[in-house]
């Protein structure tokens, strides 16, 4: 598909490479990523790399491992390249050095002379005086003589892009028409007064040099929007920028307490949920749902289907609210929708050490593929399995005692000693066999199987939750049952 101007569609994605990416950003690179998939078009990933002081190299990587996890490819960007290199901000200082002395030369921008104290000092009184406190355009005009004694001073200038004397409309992908007036927008910094460029000009000059026809981004970065349509006017009347790009604005994304979720909320951090065997499909499909939905009756899909159906005309404009639970339960749909083999591969992190508490030598491979579709059906993350199934691989289960006490009531020593003696009677080949020597055990004591089964749930594996009881006790086999039993009523007894 092409863009309004006729031109193939080409998005981005710019994250900065501070600290952990969070899950805000995942879901901007998301609808960015599906909108560039959905139109066979293009995505180009940026790093906007210009703040030294908190960038790092470390960051850098984990934003590439991280893309690469969730499964993001890009058409143009690091490790990739493309026509418009280099993709690191760091690397483009000339290109934005350039852009300014040109926008300087043109009268599109000025030299601002105005100290902090100053600025802050006419800010105040506008305040007070009810008049928007933006700058107040105090170094537009400059004489000769005055650019001369502030030289003399000798501060040093930033440089401000100027501002059109006239009201700014565009219609919001997300949002529909916005409307601008002159007096909420005013000049603004450009270039710091050492010559670095600042975000405000490096992020639109990168768009324009990129030939980005369309922004996806967040709705903290509204505000600055009808700044970079009077810039993308002028970059284009200098010949550098072909278009000014359509914006879509998508909704915040909010935490606990309805507050904006930020880097430092626990639950924004992508490792977090990379940590604690999240998919990469089933975290995408629940980040989706912040903002889109593929139907009213469908929460559940894959990330082909999203892709198919993805259109940003029909983002939400409103804020969305995280819900940790929702996205646990979404994740283990995904759990359950992954074959077999697929699933006894992505749990393997946390079958071996340091993770799992068993000696490596005691994981049986043949026990764990037994298993393993039963634990299948009961995960909302990967790393449920490793207390999941402890119980097959440790010498003698890890007993909960609050569990214990729970199932333990009076009269669990003779319900125990009678399953046993069941159970030593069994089929130990079928799982159905076992849970009728359960059932029984529970009948003679006047209990219901749900009631009957327990005591030897906690005896067996620790807990009163669980996999599927039989299908455990099956895999574990009989020795090692019995064994397990016979522990618990010492316990009992003593």
């Amino acid at each position: 598909m092409a863009s309004a101007s006729g031109s193939p569609v080409r998005v981005r994605f710019c994250p900065s490479p501070t600290g952990n990416p969070h899950v805000g950003l995942v879901r901007t690179a998301l609808f960015n990523w599906a909108f560039a998939k959905h139109h066979q078009g293009t995505l180009v990933f940026r790093i906007e790399d210009t703040d030294a002081a908190r960038d790092s190299e470390e960051s850098y990587a984990q934003l590439l491992d991280s893309m690469r996890w969730l499964g993001f490819d890009w058409d143009e960007g690091p490790e990739v390249g493309g026509p418009h290199a280099p993709y690191r901000q760091s690397q483009r200082m000339d290109l934005y050095r350039d852009v300014a002395a040109k926008l300087l030369d043109a009268g599109h921008a000025y030299h601002c002379y105005c100290s902090q104290e100053e600025l802050d000092s006419r800010r105040e009184a506008a305040r007070a005086a009810g008049k928007p406190s933006g700058y107040d355009g105090h170094c537009r005009e400059l004489t000769g003589a005055q650019v001369e004694e502030y030289k003399a001073q000798g501060r040093e200038p930033i440089v401000r892009f100027r501002m059109p004397d006239e009201t700014i409309t565009f219609t919001d992908l997300v949002r529909g028409e916005l409307t601008f007036t002159p007096e909420n927008v005013p000049d603004y910094g450009i270039v710091r007064a050492n010559g670095a460029p600042l975000y405000t000009l490096v992020n639109p000059v990168d768009d324009a040099l990129m030939e980005i026809t369309h922004v996806l981004r967040g709705e903290d970065l509204l505000s600055s929007t009808p700044r970079q349509v009077a810039l993308y006017k002028a970059l284009t009347e200098l010949g550098i920028a072909k278009r000014t790009p359509a914006f879509g604005h998508l909704p915040y994304v909010m935490g606990e307490g309805n507050k904006k979720l930020s880097k430092r909320d626990p639950q924004a951090s992508l490792n977090l949920y990379r940590e604690r065997g999240f998919l990469p499909e089933g975290l995408l499909n629940y980040l989706s749902l912040l903002g889109w939905s593929l139907s009213a009756d469908q929460d559940v899909f894959t990330i082909d289907e999203m892709v198919a159906a993805f259109d940003i005309a029909d983002v939400q404009p409103n804020p969305a609210r995280f819900d940790l639970k929702k996205c646990e339960a979404i994740n283990g749909d995904h759990i359950r929708m992954l074959d077999v083999k697929d699933f006894t591969e992505r749990c393997a992190p946390w079958l071996k050490a340091p993770v799992a508490p068993w000696a490596p030598e005691a994981f049986d491979e043949a026990k764990w593929q037994a298993i393993a579709p039963h634990a299948q059906t009961r995960l909302k993350v990967l790393s449920e399995i490793t207390d999941n199934v402890d119980f097959l691989f440790l010498p003698e289960p890890v007993f909960d005692e609050a569990s214990w006490t729970k199932a333990m009531k009076e009269g669990s020593d003779a319900l125990l000693r009678t399953a046993r003696e069941k159970l030593d009677a069994a089929d130990w080949t079928s799982a159905e066999s076992l849970k009728e020597a359960v059932l029984a055990a529970g009948e003679a004591h006047g209990l219901k199987l749900g009631k009957a089964q327990a005591p030897v749930r906690v005896a067996v594996t620790g807990r009163t939750v669980g996999l599927p009881l039989f299908e455990s006790l099956e895999v574990l086999g009989k020795e090692q049952t019995l064994a397990r039993i016979d522990a618990a009523l010492e316990r009992l007894a003593a």
